[in-house]
């Protein structure tokens, strides 16, 4: 996940540099095979595709668990395109493809991850795009300026040991954090778009910027520990190996994948929960557009979806069951309400975030 959407572009030189490279980019000759809807779409589309060949995929997606399976789904359906997949964190593709656009030479048709799209259009080098697939997903997960499309849902929560801490003890709700009995034994990922950032601009989004510095103020005295250098789901393991009573927003999914293979840990989710997408996105350059536009509708086709819930993710579209094991979470959010951070939001709040959080950490001693 990148560190912050807005703190990774504020180096001005840099994002001043990307832009005007995004801006020499060439365009495609003709944009219809990104934003044609016509009738005969899917015809244009696979006669193109079947002289560009191949497309370029850039993704935060696990390569055994969901790219892999994936991509070569893709490939049995449309056999005349080679899928030349790259996996990376977000901020390493976000690194990769600015060097791409520095030098004018883009290699990636479609970029997708949780974080990267969101810099990628601040940076200004991605482009518009259409799907008549966009329709089965709700309407809360679609972007009105048509620049992104979501690939998979991700849902907040707390990971705790199901051995250590009784059921009775949990927190029910965020006042409930501010208990004697979580103090230094709470951590969260810090400096992370979806890590601490996150647990603080869902609650500002929710309650208003003084309710919840004020509840921050308070939760500093909690002495809840930052790591950096640990992953949301490092976390989890820690809290599995009881060094951790609780992991501060975490995707709610990784406990119960874990306890799915005998580990003591599970998730809960407190009111409001806050959710966000992985998003796709065609960067301004992309070579092979027609492949680009068939691989993006395969992903939000029902079987791309499903491909996606077998791996584990939480699918875009309504229509699309999770898996049997993450069902605790789906039956959750019937009983709390959701937050959805858009990437527009995640743009807007994640630097001042992460700068509230820094000025109350550091009063204490």
């Amino acid at each position: 996940m990148i560190r912050t959407a807005n703190r990774l572009l504020s180096f001005k030189p840099l994002a001043a540099t990307l832009f005007a490279a995004a801006l020499c980019v060439p365009a495609p000759a003709s944009a219809d095979p990104l934003t044609y809807l016509g009738p005969d779409r899917q015809a244009k589309l696979v006669e193109g595709a079947k002289a560009e060949g191949e497309v370029v995929f850039y993704s935060a997606m696990i390569v055994n668990q969901a790219l892999r399976p994936i991509s070569e789904a893709f490939m049995k359906k449309y056999p005349f395109i080679k899928v030349n997949y790259w996996r990376a964190e977000s901020a390493g593709i976000f690194t990769k493809l600015s060097a791409e656009v520095r030098a004018n030479k883009v290699m990636a048709d479609v970029v997708e991850g949780t974080g990267v799209g969101e810099a990628v259009i601040q940076a200004g080098f991605a482009q518009a795009y259409d799907t008549p697939l966009i329709h089965e997903i709700p309407e809360r997960y679609r972007d009105p300026n048509h620049i992104w499309t979501p690939t998979r849902r991700s849902f907040f929560g707390i990971g705790y040991n199901t051995k250590a801490t009784a059921a009775a003890d949990l927190p029910k709700t965020y006042n409930d954090l501010l208990e004697p009995r979580w103090r230094g034994r709470m951590a969260w990922h810090a400096g992370s778009a979806s890590g601490a950032d996150l647990f603080v601009t869902n609650l500002r989004m929710k309650w208003g910027e003084e309710a919840a510095r004020a509840y921050l103020q308070k939760l500093a005295d909690q002495n809840v520990i930052s790591l950096s250098g640990a992953s949301a789901r490092g976390l989890v393991d820690r809290v599995i190996a009881g060094e951790l009573g609780l992991a501060l927003n975490i995707f709610a999914h990784h406990p119960l994948i874990s306890a799915s293979k005998g580990a003591p840990v599970s998730s809960l989710l407190l009111d409001p929960v806050a959710s966000t997408v992985g998003t796709m996105i065609v960067p301004k350059g992309a070579r092979h557009p027609h492949a680009a536009m068939l691989l993006i509708d395969y992903i939000l086709s029902r079987e791309g979806q499903e491909i996606l819930a077998e791996a584990g993710y939480f699918p875009s579209r309504a229509d699309v069951p999770t898996r049997a094991d993450l069902a605790p979470i789906t039956e959750a959010l019937t009983r709390v309400s959701e937050q959805f951070v858009s990437p527009e939001a995640l743009n807007k709040y994640t630097a001042s975030s992460e700068d509230m959080i820094g000025a109350l950490m550091a009063k204490k001693p």
